[in-house]
């Protein structure tokens, strides 16, 4: 039902997982129970999500041994400093209801107060060497974020999760994480980021597509099965969320079915160079008034 994609320092995750910003808590039980129960083994949360809780309450529930599920969380901002991540990666682990993560990466770079990003960095480094983590990243990181970075920190990161669909390739991210050896792991992989309501002013959902939808009707796929199967056949970590449990289902049946090069190459070139999120450069996440709560 799934396949493996091997991080740098051996560690094996589904290619697959679910994703669950901006899943409400009272939600987020019930999607990650359905979402195992469905077969996937890898569940992306945040601290910042404020839905951990929730994704370790929808684990002991579905039944799978908790040992089979990795799980993947972010540190926020507000807890970057080498004492604060420590403590960061204390409150994640106790909201799960785990003893070690199996991959915590960095947010945001915050370039505004990069030296707080480092001093975190280094504390994900302390984790994953005393074994309390069994992996370490970041997230939103552009080059020059990973240049600066890797010049003062020891362990290149294991991936780097960044929005990624049709219409936002982000080639040079790619071709950075690919020269380091770190997965590139993509956020809104079917384009959920162009047609949040309020985002942004006369935005084409990528699910509409001319293009997707042809290749679609090709392979008797739905749009985002088809971005899915693009995404794995490049080799990406993808992170699709929903609540529904049909579509969840959906998500991760995409493996018995092949895109050609052509299809491939078709869907490349609908990049349109146009961020959907917020650029990490020009946002200040420190300024945005959240804070992680102890319990």
């Amino acid at each position: 039902m799934n396949e493996l994609i091997t991080l740098n320092n051996g560690v094996r995750i589904p290619a697959i997982g679910l994703g669950v910003f901006q899943s409400a808590p009272e939600e987020t039980v019930g999607a990650v129970e359905t979402a195992l129960q469905a077969g996937y083994r890898h569940i992306d949360t945040a601290a910042g999500y404020g839905n951990e809780r929730e994704v370790g309450e929808g684990i002991r529930r579905s039944g799978v041994d908790p040992t089979d599920v990795v799980i993947e969380t972010k540190v926020w901002v507000s807890d970057y400093g080498f004492d604060e991540t420590l403590h960061a990666f204390e409150k994640s682990a106790a909201k799960l209801g785990v003893s070690q993560i199996d991959l915590l990466i960095l947010h945001q770079p915050m370039p505004q107060h990069f030296e707080r990003t480092v001093a975190a960095y280094r504390a994900l480094e302390r984790l994953l060497d005393d074994g309390r983590l069994r992996a370490i990243g970041v997230s939103n990181f552009m080059p020059h974020h990973l240049a600066a970075l890797r010049e003062q920190t020891t362990v290149i990161p294991a991936l780097n999760q960044v929005e990624l669909h049709p219409y936002y390739t982000q080639d040079a991210v790619q071709r950075a994480n690919a020269e380091a050896g770190t997965v590139t792991q993509a956020w809104s992989p079917i384009g959920g980021i162009t047609f949040y309501p309020g985002w942004g002013d006369d935005r084409r959902s990528v699910m509409d597509d001319d293009t997707i939808a042809r290749i679609s009707a090709a392979h008797e796929k739905t749009p985002a099965q088809v971005m899915l199967r693009w995404h794995l056949q490049q080799g990406r970590s993808v992170i699709p969320k929903s609540t529904n449990p049909a579509r969840i289902a959906q998500n991760i049946d995409v493996f018995g079915f092949d895109l050609s090069a052509a299809e491939l190459a078709d869907i490349d070139a609908l990049d349109r160079g146009v961020r959907g999120g917020p650029d990490p450069d020009e946002v200040d996440p420190s300024t945005w008034g959240l804070e992680i709560p102890e319990a």
